[in-house]
């Protein structure tokens, strides 16, 4: 699910740039869910101590600046910055483009609004996505069962959307909180299918339905760790690239985490659950395989072939 955490150059310096809309460029980052922006202490009470309570006693005058008021502005503040910040859309699949990222704005603006940690977010998405995971190996197939899944993985995504949001909030954004969601990401998405599996097999399903949740576990961890390893090594030699049409989101939508979660609703109906897993699975065979070869080629032409088809040994790397 989708991944990192790193400090940023602020992109508002005040309160009055996010009113005036004067907010600096925003620099795609494809390890967040979305990009953030990063607010000035003064500009969220409480967020800097004497000097932000200070500065709230100033702009309010003698008017009482209550918890809940400071919670609503601390809100507020942060949901326009979010708002005001948004990295394009770039081969986003639709769910996640249009619904988790927009979701995950309001989820990161209560999060910072109740001081609220990114770690703490982070651990809070884990645990919605274990709840479901120790509900799928039951194997109880009934309705309601599916229903709740499918709700504690959507929340799970969308939490995992909001953390990096509000590390840029609060300024702590670090290699530590980066590493943290890139492990909780690659543990999850395989604990999900390994749960299914183990549902699976106490329903009693067939042999050919097993193979597929291991051959869809397997794709989910090659696709993950293709796409992390091409985002570190691309990095040198990144360049902008044109925002996508919404018919590109839409075609990718069978291979969002969004859809997948909420596939789940069909937990109660084995058969057709079975089907739309099924097919879900090849769809995302396909989508890996031909996305690791465009991630091959382009690192490629953006590093230079080499002498064994552009290969550095493993040994001479670390000579």
């Amino acid at each position: 699910m989708s991944p990192n955490r790193k400090p940023i150059r602020p992109l508002l310096s005040s309160r009055r740039a996010v009113a005036t809309g004067l907010t600096g460029l925003v620099k795609p980052n494809p390890g967040f869910e979305s990009a953030a922006v990063t607010p000035s202490p003064v500009d969220y009470p409480g967020a800097g101590g004497a000097a932000s309570a200070a500065a709230a006693k100033r702009r309010h005058g003698s008017v009482w600046f209550g918890p809940n008021q400071e919670r609503t502005h601390r809100y507020r503040e942060a949901l326009t910055g979010l708002n005001a910040a948004q990295k394009p859309g770039i081969g986003v699949p639709a769910y996640t483009r249009w619904v988790n990222r927009r979701l995950g704005r309001y989820a990161a603006a209560a999060a910072f609004a109740m001081h609220w940690t990114a770690n703490a977010v982070t651990a809070l998405s884990a645990t919605f996505s274990l709840a479901a995971i120790a509900l799928l190996v039951t194997g109880d197939p009934r309705p309601w069962v599916g229903v709740l899944v499918a709700i504690l993985l959507a929340t799970g995504y969308l939490l995992d959307s909001a953390d990096g949001q509000v590390a840029r909030l609060q300024h702590t954004g670090s290699p530590a909180g980066e590493w943290l969601d890139h492990v909780v990401d690659a543990w999850r998405t395989p604990a999900i299918h390994l749960a299914v599996l183990v549902g699976f097999s106490i329903q009693g399903q067939p042999s050919w339905v097993l193979a597929v949740v291991l051959g869809y576990c397997l794709v989910s961890v090659v696709e993950f760790m293709s796409q992390i390893l091409a985002e570190q090594l691309s990095k040198p030699h990144s360049t902008p690239t044109p925002e996508a049409g919404p018919t590109r989101s839409f075609l990718l939508l069978p291979t969002d985490t969004g859809a997948f979660c909420w596939m789940f609703l069909l937990w109660g109906l084995p058969p057709i659950f079975v089907i739309a897993y099924t097919a879900m699975f090849a769809v995302n065979l396909l989508h890996t395989v031909i996305s690791m070869r465009r991630k091959y080629i382009n690192l490629r032409t953006a590093n230079g072939a080499g002498p064994a088809g552009g290969r550095t040994s493993h040994r001479a790397r670390n000579a």
